[in-house]
């Protein structure tokens, strides 16, 4: 399935249908008076985010989403059948955006939530409702309500747990391949990677997800390469972890790159957890590997891992690392929310 995590969907709610205006010609009833009934009520266009999908590949073969018209009121009192509502079908994740790609309107999160992007136009009032003591065979009726049309971008960003980031053939994918079951592609040429790839990865019995993305280079966040049109799959991440490659000679630099664009980005990307790994290491000799350890922790002012995606060297602690992180956001967010719904406040003894 080819992966696509922006689309442009045009969107229109249904219309009221209109009142009737109808009076009762029934055999020996004198003064039937007005019996015209309301119109339906239009259908609603609604956004759900689901399980099971990872991509936003069936709005590029739809775009037009319509929701039914409500039906015409009817005479002996009949009111016209409501027209049918619209659901579009996301993934958990996908961020809702006006047409000007900036206005937000709504963030899916979690699997079942619902958002209303356009209301159905109410039915009109049939010559019942018009009837008073002082005008008894009212001879108008109103309207439906006119639906709502609007265009909307939908922007999925992968939910994981963990990101991968580093410069064009760091070894994220590699990496990826190695710790979980995904098979991306890899190759010895830059941006091998085009589109994002998840992987369940698992270490001492708990499992997490991996994103890894397309390689960053300077300039990223103007749009240089690909661009910073995938940074947005790992904003959502409890913790990010940077590669780099320890052959390339420039690790200080390397490091310095992927930094200055997660701060040109901006958001909360630069501060979130980052554990920081140089890669390859089995192509080094025990020189070059101390020199190039030492040069990077000097650079990132902490502490760095040294692992071999081939070898497995390191992978494991790498991966206990994430979980760690990964562990003490998830408490924080735990915190949050007990501190939000006051849950964590004791509460107050009774006095007289």
């Amino acid at each position: 399935m080819k992966f696509l995590d922006l689309a442009k969907v045009d969107i229109r709610s249904g219309s009221g249908g209109a009142g009737a205006v109808s009076f009762r010609r029934e055999k020996f009833v004198e003064y039937g008076g007005p019996d015209g009934g309301d119109g339906g009520r239009g259908g609603d266009v609604w956004a759900e985010a689901v399980d099971g999908l990872n991509t936003l590949i069936d709005f590029r073969y739809r775009q037009h989403f319509f929701a039914d018209n409500g039906r015409h009121g009817m005479g002996k009192s009949r009111t016209g059948a409501d027209g049918a509502s619209v659901t579009l079908r996301v993934p958990v994740g996908t961020e809702i955006l006006e047409d000007d790609q900036e206005t937000f309107v709504a963030d899916l999160t979690r699997v079942g939530e619902r958002v209303l992007l356009a209301k159905g136009g109410n039915g009109g009032w049939g010559n019942l409702r018009f009837k008073t003591s002082t005008n008894q065979a009212p001879r108008r009726a109103n309207a439906g309500q006119e639906g709502v049309e609007r265009t909307l971008w939908l922007r999925l960003k992968l939910i994981a747990d963990a990101g991968l980031l580093g410069l064009p053939n760091a070894g994220k994918s590699t990496f990826l391949a190695t710790t979980s079951n995904a098979r991306p592609k890899i190759a010895d040429y830059p941006f091998t990677t085009l589109h994002p790839n998840l992987g369940v990865v698992g270490v001492d019995g708990v499992e997490f997800v991996v994103a890894d993305i397309p390689g960053l280079i300077e300039g990223a966040h103007e749009g240089r390469g690909i661009g910073d049109r995938f940074l947005g799959h790992v904003e959502r991440c409890a913790v990010l972890l940077h590669l780099v490659d320890g052959t390339s000679g420039t690790v200080a630099e390397d490091w310095r790159t992927i930094i200055d664009e997660l701060e040109a980005y901006g958001g909360h990307l630069a501060d979130k957890p980052r554990v920081t790994a140089l890669g390859k290491v089995d192509a080094l000799e025990p020189e070059s590997l101390a020199e190039a350890m030492a040069e990077l922790e000097a650079a990132c002012g902490g502490p760095v891992h040294a692992l071999s995606s081939v070898s497995g060297e390191g992978v494991t602690e790498v991966l206990r690392a994430l979980r760690a992180e990964i562990d003490a956001g998830r408490a924080a967010e735990r915190a949050a929310e007990r501190e939000a719904e006051g849950d964590g406040e004791e509460p107050a003894s009774w006095r007289p």
